[in-house]
Formats: structure tokens, sequence, C-alpha cells
């Protein structure tokens, strides 16, 4: 099973996981620091191309972790579903790195650095870092006059791999051989305009280029884990939850919950449009096996207590939507039992009896056993139930909320 990112907090306790932060953040700031990245006039000369360490810092940064992210994912040592990755809003995101550039080449200092600076009792630093908080003051009260625009453009977690529709390991490749020719771009630069002697670098840097290529060739030959692997890791661990009935939750448990209000209920209906159409659920969504993908990264971004239940006519189509939901680390998965030819028969009522020309003498697994005279979709009582009709319905609750194990927040310094 993959391990790892650590819920630190719902694991260790806040303690913990405010010990870590701190931690990171004071080694974060050390490595800026000792890079010189508090001075802001040697911040400001890489946009005069004479000084090139801010860019090559970050951006070996990037690399470093890319590799290492996507390297843990391939030997599936780390699920790359839980990762945060900010959502794209474009066009605000487009506008606010605008701005944020040009406070950077006017102060000298980005968020990150400022805040070196000002640990380091530098006065510009101290004074960039009250101009933010102005600005943020600012923002704050101005965001709701321009909340179309601000949440706008919004793209979700979007990937080079979505932009492109490429392999995680080639845009690795692409990635790693981009920086290193920038690297190579920017030491030219240093030197004709810098005016840097030719053998000030370190010769170990063509080591660590090598270090990249092979290590990106490696993470695009060995390629990413599919659901089917992740399903394999877990197998040993869901395979007998599932077969001891664990996930398939009784209709009348699945019908209480409509009026859970402190759940999020997300129904995923992954029949065919036209048994769809003919009933379904009340808000149930409908998605089919084949469209779930492009979906999941949407679906950690839910809310903490979001509570998923897939549907099918009987569960066959439903088992496998959610082991495709559970390999891809989606919490608090479930099966309606019976799916919705069992709902049909615990629900129906007479309104739905006066539609249906009756029960098919023969059928197949996943194949709607009452024929309607009627496409209903979810405008007949069966599909919204009274609970206080069923009441005498009795069942073993199934449904425990797991801690969420999914993205839950990110920045960037």
């Amino acid at each position: 099973m993959i391990p790892f990112p650590l819920a630190l907090e719902p694991t260790y306790g806040k303690l913990i996981a405010y010990l870590v932060f701190l931690l990171i953040g004071l080694a974060f700031g050390y490595v800026l620091e000792s890079s010189g990245f508090n001075k802001s006039t040697l911040l400001a000369k890489q946009f005069y191309f004479k000084d090139l360490r801010v860019f090559k810092v970050f951006f070996t940064a990037i690399v470093v972790a890319m590799l290492l992210i996507f390297g843990a994912s391939a030997i599936g040592l780390l699920d790359y579903n839980l990762i945060w990755v900010n959502p794209t809003y474009l066009w605000s995101g487009i506008v606010g790195g605008l701005i944020m550039g040009v406070g950077f080449i006017l102060g000298g200092f980005c968020p990150g650095t400022s805040l070196t600076a000002l640990a380091t009792l530098k006065i510009d630093g101290i004074l960039f870092v009250l101009g933010g908080l102005v600005g943020v003051f600012i923002f704050g009260e101005t965001e709701h006059k321009i909340t179309y625009f601000f949440n706008g453009s919004y793209f979700g977690r979007l990937t080079l791999m979505d932009v492109f529709d490429l392999p995680t390991g080639v845009i690795v490749i692409l990635v790693t051989l981009m920086a290193l020719f920038m690297f190579w771009g920017g030491e030219k630069l240093e030197r004709s305009i810098g005016g840097k002697a030719p053998n000030s670098e370190p010769k170990g840097r063509y080591i660590g280029a090598v270090v990249f290529v092979v290590a990106a060739s490696v993470i695009a030959f060995v390629g990413q884990p599919t659901a089917t692997d992740r399903w394999n890791l877990i197998e040993p661990v869901r395979q007998p939850q599932l077969d001891a009935r664990e996930f398939q939750i009784h209709p009348a448990e699945l019908l209480h919950n409509f009026h859970e209000h402190k759940l999020n209920l997300v129904v995923l209906d992954v029949r065919s449009e036209s048994d769809y159409n003919i009933f379904h659920i009340y808000n149930a969504q409908n998605i089919t096996i084949e469209q779930l993908p492009p979906l999941i990264s949407e679906f950690h971004l839910e809310p903490a207590n979001t509570l998923f239940v897939v549907v099918s006519n009987d569960e066959t189509d439903a088992t496998e939507a959610w082991k495709y939901l559970v390999a891809e680390s989606v919490p608090n998965v479930y099966i309606l039992e019976g799916g919705i030819n069992l709902w049909l028969e615990t629900f129906s009522t007479e309104y739905e009896e006066g539609f249906c020309a009756g029960e098919k003498d023969f059928f197949v697994d996943e194949e709607l056993r009452f024929e309607f005279t009627a496409a209903l979709g979810a405008s007949c009582p069966a599909a919204y139930p009274e609970p206080e009709h069923f009441e005498d319905i009795e069942y073993a609750p199934k449904i425990k909320m797991e801690l969420k194990r999914a993205p839950s927040g990110g920045g960037c310094g």
C-alpha cells in the first residue's frame, strides 16, 4: 500500500505537525539566506542578466523536486494523487504574476526572500514586507468587487501532462533538458553581460547535469503506476473487505444519508445514459467508468466530509468503478447494494408502478430489470423517497468516514 505522503495532523496531532512545518520553514529560510537571497541588490541582478543564481537555485529545486516526486511515484513509494497541485485560474494568475514580477523588479524581493531579509533585519526587507501586508489588506477589502474575474478561467488541477497530453516520463525529460539548456544560456549571459570569469562555475555541475538526465530517463523508462498497478498494491487489504461486503451499503442507509446535513453526498451513477434517463436517484451524476479518470483530481478537492456512493443496475459495474476510485486514493467510497434494481424493489410506489410494464422474465447482470413505458428520470417519488415512510426497514450501518488523505492545501514562498 502506498504510504506517502503522510497526513501529519490527523496521524500525529497538531503539535507534531506544526513542529514539522516549523522545521521545514527554518530549513527553507536557511537555504535562502545562505544563498544570499536576503540581499535585494543581489536578487535584482538577475533582471539585468548579471547574476542568475536566483534562477539557478529555484529551477534546480524545481527539477530536483520533480525527479524525486515522480521517481518515488514510479516505484510505488509515493501516491502522486495526494500531492497538492495549485489549481489554475488562468487570467487572474497571469495578472497576479505580472504584479508580483513588477514588485520583484522594483523592490528586489519576492514574498519568500523578503521574509528572509526581515529575519536578518534588513531595512529594505522590513519595508517590503510591510508593503506586502498593505497590499494583502487592500486586496482583501476589494476582492469582492472582482470575484468573477478572480475566480474565472478555472482549470482545476492542471499539469503539463494535461496541457500537452503527453506521458509523465516525456514531460520529465523535456523539463530536465529545458532546465539544463537554460542553465547553459544563463552562464553565457553572466559571462557576456555580468563579466563573470569563464572558469568561476564549479565543475561538479556537469556531474549534476548527467545525474539529472539519467534520473529523468529512468523515470520515463519505468513509467508511472496505472490504476491497475495501484489496485494490485492495495488488493491484499481491500479485496477481503470487499468480499466481506464492508462497502456495499443498503438502499435504506443511502436514503438516511440524503438527510445527513453534515455530509456532502455525491452519488455517481455509472450506468448508460439511456438507463439513467429511464430512472435515476435524485441528484445522481451520470458518469461512466470511462469518464472517471479526468475527474479524479476534482474528487480529491472535495471537502473532507464528502461521501461517494457508486451506483449501477446491479453491483458489477459499480464495483469496478469503486476499485478504480479507491486505487486512485479517493476517500470514503461505497457501493449501493443491489444497485438500482434493489433500490426500485425497496422504494417503488404506485406512481412508478403505473409506468412500469412489469419485471423482465429474463435478464442478465447489470441490466435494468424493470421495463418502463416512459423515461421518468428523477421526476418520481422513488428517486427521492420520504424517509418516514420507510423507517421500519432494518439494515446494518456500514458507512465509516475515514480521515481524508488527499491534497488539502499548498502555497509558495
